[in-house]
């Protein structure tokens, strides 16, 4: 595993940020997502999706569960798991059918499903550091060291 740690100072910073690795998304990544509510989570997916050119509305999929996207000939599957209340709700949503896939899956507040997804390429931590965001990017596997080979 490596770890490499970012501080942001602003929104600008966290879309350029992640548009940095838009670069090297490769079909069947899984990326988790944590921090607090505010903290930047669904900026961070809009900032890689603008790094692959899309330039659509993204929002939060709290209410829809998951958001697709296709742009630059990958389908990246964005999910919110914040309103599952147990583990086992993920089954319900259907989400191991979109992991099975070519496409890159992005999973913000994957702790929700904890014992139920599998392991993550990277995970990608963001946290408040006063109006400031540090961001912590663990890579586990060949496909999260390529992710983070934008950095």
């Amino acid at each position: 595993m490596t770890t490499t740690r970012v501080v942001v100072d602003d929104e600008e910073a966290m879309l350029a940020l992640a548009a940095s690795m838009a670069g090297h998304l490769r079909s069947g990544q899984l990326l988790y997502l944590q921090g607090d509510l505010g903290a930047g989570k669904t900026t961070f997916v809009r900032g890689l999706l603008r790094g692959l050119g899309y330039r659509g509305h993204v929002k939060s999929p709290t209410y829809t569960l998951v958001e697709p996207y296709e742009v630059a000939d990958l389908l990246i599957n964005h999910f919110d798991l914040y309103r599952l209340s147990a583990p086992e709700e993920v089954e319900s949503v259907g989400i191991r059918d979109y992991m099975i896939g070519s496409g890159i899956c992005v999973v913000e507040w994957a702790e929700r499903g904890a014992g139920v997804l599998p392991p993550a390429d990277a995970v990608i931590r963001i946290h408040h550091n006063g109006d400031r965001r540090v961001v912590e990017i663990d890579c586990y596997t060949e496909l999260g060291h390529e992710l983070c080979g934008g950095l």
